[in-house]
């Protein structure tokens, strides 16, 4: 996708997309300096939200944290399940873009309740319900989104949390220039059309990978972009059952394979289903490849922006409004004053 073409220009989701990269360039890592301390007060840290503002920010967050040395437990859940959670021991960070998300807020509330003193707030919104609620609240600077699907915010939002973790440990996070860089060249760069023209005709668009956010996040967007039905398979899960019920009008949209395994996907879901097999690396595989920069602190980034990518030329292939899904709403379940 470009800006240049009118085809693409025309939709706010591109041109929000397309921000990501000077996003990313100018974010500054010690907007989070000032949670750090209060966060040291507690054993925990519980990151929630709904949708995009929790799926890739914060699973990529713990996805991170879980490869370096432990230093507190870093876990996530939707609101509503975890108003079943005792998170006492716990800084507690919710992320809601508007501000006004009714689980996000019934949450807050109800530890407010409870007296709970460490209810952390990312939005992209000034004066909100939810700032008014929580102990200490970060705006992100990326302004507005008039596309329904959250982009832009959900990188920054990723940022922040990465930029946390980083502080939490004193370390520095730097390359964010050359990230910038990347993630434009990533957005940008053509896309076979046999594969856009295979994505396009299939009935269901699977997306498997680590559960860091990125293919989850994917997963999501593929119903907000092409209108497409998606699933996201943890892991290794398409070898686990799921293959009983996939057909060869289906296609599975790998992130970064795994070293391990892809002959046994070749075997069990090529071979046997029929199902077609894409993948998203920043190397070759024994799939038909979107090949992507290598980044080795920050790959996740530029996973998520090159599925937007390929969703992008989808949804335009299909002649789909990008800005306009016809039931999802920006904000999915608004909070209402009582």
């Amino acid at each position: 996708m470009n800006l240049k073409e009118e085809r693409y220009r025309k939709f706010a989701l591109v041109r929000e997309m397309m921000e990501t990269s000077g996003i990313i360039r100018s974010f500054d890592p010690a907007v989070s300096e000032r949670f750090v301390n209060k966060i040291k007060l507690n054993n925990g840290l519980f990151m929630t939200g709904e949708g995009s503002s929790r799926l890739f920010p914060a699973k990529r967050a713990i996805y991170s944290n879980m490869k370096k040395k432990f230093i507190l437990p870093v876990i996530t859940e939707g609101c509503t399940q975890a108003r079943e959670y005792n998170l006492d021991d716990f800084s507690v960070f919710t992320a809601s873009n508007s501000g006004q998300t009714k689980e996000v807020i019934r949450l807050v509330k109800i530890l407010k309740e409870k007296n709970h003193k460490a209810i952390y707030a990312l939005t992209a919104n000034k004066n909100t319900k939810l700032e008014e609620f929580a102990t200490d609240t970060h705006v992100l600077s990326c302004g507005k989104e008039d596309a329904v699907a959250a982009t832009k915010s959900v990188i920054e939002q990723g940022l922040f949390y990465d930029s946390l973790l980083r502080n939490l440990r004193g370390e520095k996070m730097e390359g964010l220039k050359a990230l910038g860089d990347k993630t434009e060249e990533v957005l940008t760069a053509k896309i076979d059309k046999e594969i856009i023209d295979i994505i396009k005709n299939a009935d269901v668009l699977y997306w498997a990978g680590r559960d860091n956010g990125v293919a989850a996040e994917l997963a999501l967007k593929t119903n907000e972009i092409t209108r497409k039905k998606s699933d996201f398979l943890e892991g290794t899960y398409a070898l686990h059952g799921i293959e009983e019920v996939m057909d060869k009008n289906e296609v599975l949209i790998w992130v970064d394979p795994f070293d391990v395994d892809q002959d046994k996907f070749l075997e069990c879901l090529v071979k046997n289903v029929g199902i077609r097999i894409i993948a998203i690396s920043s190397q070759k595989t024994m799939f038909p490849t979107i090949e992507i920069p290598q980044s080795d602190q920050y790959s996740e980034y530029l996973q998520l922006t090159a599925g937007w990518n390929i969703l992008v030329e989808t949804g335009v292939a299909l002649g789909i409004d990008l800005d306009h899904p016809k039931r999802a709403r920006k904000v999915g379940n608004e909070y209402v004053p009582e």
